[in-house]
């Protein structure tokens, strides 16, 4: 008869989703997550696989999440470039905040750490980019279409401009202790889609 899991695996994906976030791939050893889920080192691996696997399943728990909430902002009827403008000056706040968002994106975190030899991470971390460029491409014809942003306004290269600059706010503000810099950033770049 096969055993029943004494714990939650969504709960416990969600725990080592965390630490990955706070402390990184590298830093956080096999040790560090059965001490953090509370579950032994065999049930990890029947569960999520090994380490790797673990913190790729994480990953695409974080695009799942975050992704489905950039949508909702930047698909709302009405008019699309103040929602655009929102995302970004929401982007700029989160990173220059020393809260709990102080551990930057988990995305870009994994970009910086993974994205060069790792390569099935780096394939989620392009995939993200390009959803989140693809809504903020949306928004910005939907934009353009409604007269809000001038017609000779490319919203692909914009939308492209924008994931650059909102993946730059998270870096700059993860490292720098002026808050400013990064707000000031996102509003010179957001005068460019007067």
């Amino acid at each position: 008869m096969a055993r029943t899991k004494e714990f939650d695996p969504e709960a416990a994906l969600q725990s080592a989703l965390e630490l990955f976030w706070q402390r990184g791939y590298e830093a956080t050893s096999m040790a560090d997550l059965v001490e953090h889920l509370g579950i032994g080192r065999a049930s990890i691996y029947a569960t999520f696989g090994n380490k790797h696997e673990l913190y790729l399943k994480a990953l695409d728990r974080y695009n799942e999440t975050h992704d489905s909430g950039l949508l909702c902002e930047l698909s709302q009827p009405g008019p699309a470039l103040s929602a655009v403008r929102t995302v970004v000056r929401r982007f700029a706040a989160e990173a220059s905040s020393k809260g709990p968002r102080s551990k930057g994106c988990f995305v870009t975190n994994t970009a910086n750490e993974l994205g060069p030899h790792d390569t099935a991470a780096a394939r989620r971390v392009e995939a993200s980019w390009d959803h989140i460029e693809t809504l903020l491409r949306s928004a910005l014809t939907r934009a353009r279409a409604q007269g809000e942003l001038p017609a000779d306004r490319d919203p692909r290269a914009l939308a492209r401009m924008l994931l650059v600059l909102m993946q730059g706010l998270r870096v700059v503000g993860k490292a720098s202790n002026d808050p400013g810099r990064v707000r000031d950033a996102a509003e010179q770049a957001l005068r460019l889609l007067d």
